[in-house]
């Protein structure tokens, strides 16, 4: 009996060594306390590649620059222009908004007026193959169809639609003689055709008039309008 008892107590001990170490263990562990600083997380590659991704373009920067093709094949950069005034004119030809404001407000005849001034006039498709009112014979036919004078260029990639921040068509950049970005939004303050009760206002043509009087313009963005460029994604 005494036997038995002898390893009772022994095994009991040998138990009570085991849970002190377990528990002196825990108290050295290396786990941050409750309540402490979260460590920032390194981004993944996703995060790094959004942060690097380019802005669009900037009223009072300069415009990005560009090679397009027109509706011909040859192509057409926009440092060409240097020293003149650009407009350009996000273009789809199947759009109800391009179709009103070409076919019976501010762009009938805009174009060819300001050209009469030195003012070069670009319009351009961003459509992506197979979207609304893109492809060569579309735009090909469209320059019959509203009696267009000036180049056509295609962007079908979206990299220069995406550049400069154009989202609705009919979309309006004028860039001046120097290269700057000087307005960016719509044709005008009538999306529906209707002057607003304060009257109407063609921002494009008193963004060139200042301009053309050598001083800062007014009014350099406004929001676009219109149908939404049909970009590939």
């Amino acid at each position: 009996m005494n036997s038995i008892r002898s390893v009772y107590f022994g095994l009991a001990g040998v138990m009570g060594i085991v849970v002190s170490l377990g528990i002196t263990g825990c108290g050295k562990s290396n786990a941050e306390p409750i309540g402490a600083p979260v460590k920032a997380v390194a981004p993944s590659d996703g995060a790094a590649a959004d942060k690097g991704a380019p802005k669009a373009a900037e009223v009072g920067k300069p415009a990005p620059d560009f090679t397009l093709k027109d509706l011909n094949g040859a192509e057409v950069a926009l440092a060409a222009y240097r020293g003149k005034t650009v407009v350009l004119e996000w273009f789809n030809p199947d759009c109800p908004f391009v179709v009103r404001t070409h076919k019976e407000g501010p762009l009938e005849t805009m174009a060819a007026d300001v050209a009469k001034d030195g003012v070069v006039w670009l319009a351009i498709n961003s459509g992506a193959a197979g979207k609304q009112g893109a492809g060569m014979e579309r735009n090909k036919a469209a320059l019959t169809e509203y009696g267009l004078s000036h180049p056509v260029l295609l962007d079908e990639n979206g990299a220069v639609g995406k550049a400069f921040g154009a989202h609705n068509t009919p979309g309006m950049f004028v860039i001046d003689a120097a290269g700057v970005l000087a307005y960016a939004g719509a044709i005008d303050n009538a999306p529906r055709g209707e002057a607003p009760p304060e009257g109407y206002r063609n921002h494009v043509k008193e963004a060139l008039a200042d301009l053309a009087a050598k001083q800062a313009v007014r009014v350099s963005e406004t929001k676009q309008y219109g149908c939404s460029v049909k970009y590939a994604d």
